[in-house]
Formats: structure tokens, C-alpha cells, sequence
């Protein structure tokens, strides 16, 4: 009994402890000053955007409820010489799965439709074969988690295609006993537009309202998403809409891509929105996350969907319901999805455990966003390393060094910046920044010595003045000389 009593005793007293434990954490993770990494991103990004003659880019970083970064570098509309911006609207193509998924979820919750319920049994004209006799029903579980089996389009050529235009709903379904399942039910991952368009017309069939009626007034407009809309408005295009450019052709240019509207596709491909509204899209699902009551889910049902629900059996590929789900290069849990449609890319990546989400759009083919999206999460997770020695009386001369230094004879480029009570370098271009950040030690006016990963001093930087006292130089390994360059 003693026993029990001291034990009581421990947790008593340990109780406040780990109270003040969680809010001390929550403290650590406000005072984090992204400022000095987000230095480092808005200099890598324009120089990759120029590096990838990328048409236009915008990107965004949130944290929780906090949108700590956006930019916007090159051109929406070249012709126009109109340039990119943090509101310029793109096609979000793939993105559009998400609010799909959350359409049906949110008739799940309202008992409209069951996971496991069969497509044939809530969408009453389809009519796809099954080659299978063996397999399992399609169910919209199946459907969410790309393991149905059906095949990857619609019957129609609109993507290959340019006067084919996307079809619409009706030509969809008339079509669809022209296909086959590609594979019985529930057997492997298989990446489909069409069992999402499928999903679309579910929506549309169990709740009695157009498609994109039901999105707009269950989830655009609650979120106040104002340039997200479930189709591409044709009246901006070219102006807030960013012009699209197809991949990069042999004499190296990257062609203008006709305006497209979704049509039937629009459930899986058709939407249009910017990283704003993608930002506030993520913040309200790290507020459901903690919330007491629903905001048009259910804290449970997010956190469901945002659960592996299919894994391959090579283990490689992994999805949740609708949501792409994954381990990032953080070796955490990260969910979200990319989009390709003619002339765009973009991605969305939310990491729960931090309540981290970046987002990130390119108006054209020829890019990767995951690669920026990748980098300049990267970077900003680096802020956390950032620390000051508060007797350090040089900290504002440190600025004084920050700029792009173009290397004489072999002309690579650096960003040289402060960290803290520190400076850091990354070159330009670079595919991982954050991989490549090198840090350097003062030791006296202009001389600093890089940290080796152990801790200890490596070669000399030493930069160089004018006559006036102006940074104009650097020399590292005491031998190669860069020029500071306006960039």
C-alpha cells in the first residue's frame, strides 16, 4: 500500500511537470525565427527559377496557422510581361483529388454512403466489365485508395490530344463498357483520374447536387477559399489565371498551352486555385486536428484519411484516403498530393507532427515541384539550428557579407548569408540545398573558418574590402577569389 501511495505521489507531482514540459515545448516551437532560412530560400528559389527557365513559380510555407513565407519569381504571362505572384491562379490538376475525397468523406459522415459500399450500388449507370471473374467488388474505398483496378483515363484521348477536348460527364459514362478493368479488385496500386471522376459523379448522385455546387458550399466557401474553384476560369486566364507552357521541345522552348476546361475530369483534375488558398487549406486541417467539434469533417475522419489505408506488397507505394501518404526526407509522416495538367505542376505536402505544409506551382511542364518543395522545406528546418552567442559583439557586421559571389575563372556561384552568430554559404544551383549548407565560424574581422561536421575548424574564408570599407570579395582555401555580384 506504501508502495501505491509514493507511486500516486510521483504522478501528483510529476503532473505539473510535463505540463510545463509540453508548454515549454510549445514555446520553443513559437520563438523559432524563420527570418535568416528564409533568406536562404527566397535567394535559392530565384536562382533556380532562372537556372530551370521556369515560365513563373509561386510557393508558400505555413506553419500551423501561420503562413511564415510565400514568393512568386518570373512571369505568369510572358507576353504581358505580367509577373508571378503568391495570388496568381494555376491548375492544381491532381490536387483536385483532395476536395473529391473530402466530398465523399463528408457524405460518409453524414451515413449518405458507406466505404464499402460497391460503385454499381451508388452509381447506377456504370457499366465498366470486369475481365476478372474472380475479384472482389469495387468499392469507393477502393476508389479512394487507387486499388480498384480500373484503368488509369477515361475512354477519351484528351490528354495527348490537343483538339480533343476533355470530355464531359455524359461522354464519360457512355463510354465506359468500352473499357475493362486493368487488374481484379484490391490488387495493386494503380494511379486513376478515372475512378476519381467516378467519385465526382458519386457525389453529384448521392447528394442531388452538381458537383461542383456540392464542393463549393460544403468546403470552398466555409474555408473562405476564394480563388479555388472546381474548374479553370477561362475570364483570367492570362491575367490572375498564369498562362501554361508545355515541356521543353529540341530548340529549347517551352510553347504557350491552350486554355482547357476539365469538363467531367474536373473531380479529378479540374480544379484551379493558388498557394494562398492551398496554405489555408492546409491550416484548416492542422486546426482540425486539435479541434473539439467538427469543421466540416471530423477530427477523426481527417486523421483516417490521412492514415495508410493501401500499401503495395513491395512496400513501396503507400496511400490514404485520397491522400497521398509517405515518408518525407525528414523521416516523418507526410500527406498531400502533386498535380500535372498541360502547362502546369504543383504540389502539396503537409507534415502533421511538426504542422509544417508548403506549397508550391510552376505554369509549365517542364519542372519539378516537388524538387523546390523539397528544398525549401529543407532549408526552413534548418532554422532550428540557428543559436547566438548573446556576448557576441559582431553580429551586425556579419551582414555585411551576405550576397551572391560569382567565382573567378571557374564561375560557379554561392549565397553567402547570417545564421545567428554565424554565416552560412549554399551554392547556386542546387537540387538540396539544405544537404549543401556549409557553415563558417568568425575569427576576426573578416576571417572565418568552416565547421567540419565533427565540430572542428576546416579552411579559411576571408573576404575582401574596397577602398571604402565595402565587401566586394571573398577567398576560400586561401587560393580562389568571388566577386560579390547584384543578383
Amino acid at each position: 500500500m506504501k508502495r501505491l501511495y509514493v507511486w500516486l505521489l510521483i504522478g501528483l507531482l510529476a503532473t505539473p511537470i510535463l505540463a510545463q514540459d509540453k508548454e515549454n515545448e510549445k514555446e520553443k516551437k513559437k520563438s523559432t525565427d524563420y527570418t535568416e532560412a528564409i533568406a536562404l530560400v527566397d535567394v535559392w528559389l530565384k536562382a533556380m527559377q532562372s537556372f530551370d527557365e521556369l515560365p513563373g513559380i509561386s510557393a508558400i510555407a505555413v506553419e500551423d496557422q501561420q503562413v511564415i513565407w510565400e514568393g512568386a519569381y518570373g512571369l505568369a504571362n510572358p507576353e504581358k510581361n505580367l509577373a508571378m505572384k503568391p495570388n496568381t491562379i494555376c491548375s492544381v490538376c491532381s490536387i483536385s483529388k483532395l476536395f473529391t475525397s473530402i466530398s465523399i468523406m463528408n457524405l460518409y459522415e453524414e451515413g449518405k454512403l458507406r466505404l464499402d459500399d460497391e460503385i454499381q450500388d451508388v452509381l447506377p449507370d456504370y457499366d465498366l466489365p470486369q475481365q476478372y471473374e474472380l475479384s472482389g467488388p469495387i468499392t469507393i474505398r477502393n476508389l479512394l485508395t487507387h486499388s480498384s483496378g480500373l484503368p488509369r483515363e477515361n475512354a477519351w484521348s484528351h490528354w495527348t490530344e490537343d483538339d480533343i477536348p476533355f470530355p464531359t460527364k455524359e461522354q464519360i459514362m457512355d463510354k465506359l463498357s468500352e473499357q475493362e478493368t486493368l487488374y481484379p479488385s484490391s490488387t495493386y496500386f494503380q494511379y486513376s483520374n478515372l475512378a476519381m471522376a467516378l467519385l465526382g459523379f458519386i457525389v453529384e448522385e448521392v447528394s442531388g447536387q452538381s458537383y461542383e455546387e456540392y464542393v463549393q458550399q460544403h468546403i470552398l466557401s466555409p474555408l473562405e477559399l476564394e480563388d479555388t474553384r472546381p474548374y479553370m476560369p477561362e475570364n483570367l486566364w492570362g491575367s490572375q489565371l498564369a498562362i501554361g507552357h508545355a515541356m521543353e521541345g529540341l530548340d529549347g522552348e517551352q510553347p504557350q498551352v491552350p486554355f482547357f476546361d476539365g469538363n467531367g475530369v474536373n473531380p479529378a483534375a479540374g480544379f484551379s486555385s493558388t498557394v494562398q488558398d492551398l496554405a489555408s487549406f492546409a491550416s484548416w486541417q492542422f486546426r482540425l486536428y486539435e479541434a473539439d467539434g467538427e469543421e466540416i469533417l471530423r477530427p477523426s475522419t481527417l486523421k483516417n484519411m490521412h492514415n495508410i489505408h493501401w500499401m503495395d506488397s513491395d512496400f513501396g507505394t503507400t496511400w490514404g484516403l485520397g491522400f497521398a501518404v509517405y515518408e518525407g526526407p525528414d523521416g516523418k509522416k507526410w500527406v498531400g498530393h502533386g498535380g500535372h495538367c498541360p502547362g502546369y505542376k504543383t504540389s502539396l505536402a503537409l507534415i502533421p507532427e511538426t504542422k509544417m505544409a508548403y506549397s508550391v506551382f510552376v505554369n509549365s511542364s517542364n519542372a519539378n515541384p516537388g524538387k523546390y518543395l523539397r528544398g525549401i522545406q529543407g532549408l526552413i528546418a534548418k532554422a532550428s539550428s540557428i543559436s547566438t552567442d548573446e556576448e557576441a559583439d559582431y553580429i551586425d557586421e556579419l551582414k555585411e557579407y551576405a550576397g551572391v559571389y560569382r567565382g573567378n575563372g571557374m564561375g560557379w556561384h554561392s549565397y553567402y548569408g547570417t545564421w545567428g552568430d554565424k554565416l552560412v554559404s549554399i551554392g547556386l544551383p542546387s537540387s538540396n540545398p539544405a544537404d549543401g549548407l556549409t557553415t563558417y565560424r568568425r575569427v576576426e574581422k573578416d576571417h572565418f573558418v568552416r565547421i567540419r561536421d565533427n565540430g572542428e575548424d576546416g579552411e579559411s574564408l576571408r573576404f575582401i574590402r574596397n577602398d571604402d570599407g565595402e565587401v566586394i570579395q571573398l577567398m576560400s582555401h586561401e587560393n580562389y577569389i568571388s566577386t560579390k555580384i547584384d543578383f
